[in-house]
């Protein structure tokens, strides 16, 4: 006799696994891609860089891969309850990997402005913070192709501390400006550079909250978010 949970129609699990490894190819490229960004940031190596930004073609063609996909599977099996969860999951975190591999491919962006600079102050914080974050995708990733509910849960605490050491890194690029103008250009790359990574972790967390949501049927609770330091006006 099959298990309570397993489906009648073994294509279907067929299909789920195969958007399953989509999503995973997907993730695994999104973090390299991030971790080479940061890679040719802090050593100035425009041809690593150059590699990053074609290499996220891959991501967005896949991108439209999950979404072909999880359509027709909608169209064709009729999903319900925990499984239309996990196809509308999947939907959304191909998106979501998507936009962290434009968010890294970004940064790889920013190289050739700053290696033109002598200004190497923010190079120890963004590695540590790409850490960070790097470490909350993979952590996010795993939570997905496990459909594990309580690591989702971790990926979305640690985003308070990634938020909390990008608010820390803001306000010290702006006290460097302040007090040298000659750093406003060089530092400015770093201030959006870092905002980058604060929006990938914030992605992390979604792609977290849609794991929780499609394991469980319930969505994680809101977390209060820290102050938005991007509000604050540059002296520019």
């Amino acid at each position: 006799m099959a298990p309570p949970n397993a489906h009648i129609v073994k294509s279907f699990d067929d299909d789920l696994r195969a958007l399953r490894s989509i999503i995973g190819e997907m993730g695994g490229l999104a973090r390299s891609g991030l971790d080479r960004s940061i890679q040719s940031l802090l050593s100035f190596d425009m041809e690593l860089a150059e590699r990053v930004i074609a290499d996220d073609r891959r991501i967005d063609d896949l991108e439209m891969e999950v979404e072909a996909f999880a359509i027709s599977i909608i169209a064709r099996r009729a999903p319900m309850a925990q499984d239309l969860r996990e196809v509308i999951a999947a939907l959304k975190i191909g998106a979501l990997i998507e936009r962290i591999g434009d968010y890294g491919k970004n940064i790889s962006k920013r190289v050739a402005s700053i290696s033109d600079s002598k200004y190497r102050g923010a190079g120890s914080g963004v590695e540590r913070m790409g850490q960070m974050v790097s470490e909350q995708v993979d952590d996010a990733m795993r939570a997905f192709l496990d459909r594990d509910p309580y690591l989702a849960r971790a990926v979305n605490d640690q985003d308070e501390a990634i938020d909390d050491f990008y608010e820390s890194l803001f306000q010290t690029l702006l006290g460097e400006i302040a007090e040298d103008s000659e750093l406003t250009a060089p530092a400015t790359h770093y201030i959006f550079i870092i905002k980058n990574l604060e929006r990938i972790g914030d992605h992390a967390t979604n792609i977290a909250e849609m794991v929780h949501y499609s394991a469980t049927g319930e969505y994680l609770e809101a977390r209060a978010k820290g102050g938005d330091a991007t509000g604050l006006t540059l002296p520019l």
